[in-house]
């Protein structure tokens, strides 16, 4: 067993080195990646080792590097994107959802996508405007997309290659607050396949669902709870698209009460989705309503204001409270 202790950027990097060694079709685009390592040093080194072809330094054109990492899957290739923030998403959003997302099956299954797109998204880090944007409900909505989210360095070392691996395309989505606290990363095997929800801490009463950077939060809103007597489980969802939804049920079953987190706003999200779903599926195991715990509906604030507009410990066990009173 080989077992490293790492944060989460290292790891992804150390994912994308597995990924590059392994397949000499795999190659990385985007702005300011190469000598630089990118914003927050993820691809730093790669260069080096790999070379300007494999990994390349791409202009300030999102549009562009989704457009040519189309035209490199329809040759062979496995280009992996990186989106230098999510707020930058969106100038590339038409050749992702209008192209990317629908080329198989304009195609009629003949072609394949396998192109990666790595977001770091989410608040925490004290940025500026369209710097810490959580955008994923828009691709969540798009057939024809995976998207997953990585909460710890293990899943993101795993995931990242899993993502790489697959023919269809991938928006990979990685929490930038959590790029730098450390953990375990078992080299050995991955545990959990790309899609599939995980249990991580077990309860009785409430069940927390959330992913990426809600991740922390909730475990340790459990942690609280637990001094207070509440038994709470805690699942990550890991995968937006599709959502395994068994384990959420089973959970469901078991305690009879769901909060969903997430630091986008709650409005037609991918919360709304689990809440609606989990109400179809389990209505009967129910003995409050889901409830959701997220972004406000608004335009992500000034940095000195973030702390007001994403759910903390404080929104997350009041939400428990309320499901607890009925």
């Amino acid at each position: 067993m080989t077992i490293d202790s790492m944060p989460m950027a290292k790891a992804i990097n150390a994912g994308l080195r597995e990924a590059m060694n392994n397949d000499p079709k795999v190659l990385l685009m985007g702005e300011d990646i190469g000598p630089l390592g990118g914003v927050f040093r993820v691809t730093e080194g790669l260069q080096a080792e790999f070379g300007e072809k494999r990994v390349l330094d791409t202009p300030l054109a999102e549009s562009g590097i989704i457009g040519t990492a189309i035209g490199l899957a329809m040759r062979g290739y496995r280009p992996v994107c990186e989106i230098q923030f999510d707020g930058f998403i969106f100038p590339g959003f038409d050749q992702i959802t209008s192209q990317l997302a629908k080329m198989t099956n304009r195609h009629e299954g003949h072609v394949t996508m396998p192109v990666v797109i790595r977001v770091p998204y989410g608040g925490h880090i004290g940025a500026v405007e369209h710097h810490q944007e959580s955008p994923e409900a828009y691709f969540a909505h798009t057939p024809g997309l995976r998207l997953v989210s990585p909460s710890t360095p293990n899943d993101a070392y795993w995931m990242i290659q899993e993502a790489i691996q697959s023919n269809d395309p991938v928006m990979f989505f990685e929490p930038k607050s959590r790029y730098w606290p450390k953990g375990d990363v078992d080299r050995t095997a991955s545990t959990f396949p790309l899609h599939a929800t995980r249990v991580i801490r077990e309860g009785t009463e409430v069940t927390l669902v959330g992913h990426g950077a809600m991740m922390a939060v909730l475990l340790q809103a459990a942690e609280l709870a637990a001094e207070e007597g509440t038994s709470i489980e805690v699942i990550d969802l890991r995968s937006l698209s599709p959502i395994d939804y068994d384990p959420i049920i089973v959970s469901v079953q078991k305690t009879g009460r769901l909060i969903v987190a997430q630091e986008a706003p709650g409005f037609v999200s991918v919360g709304s989705e689990i809440a609606a779903t989990v109400t179809e599926r389990a209505f009967y195991s129910l003995e409050a309503p889901v409830l959701r715990v997220a972004g406000f509906d608004a335009p992500f604030p000034p940095a000195k204001l973030e702390t007001i507009y994403l759910p903390d410990v404080d929104r997350v066990l009041e939400a428990v409270d309320r499901a607890l009173a009925y």
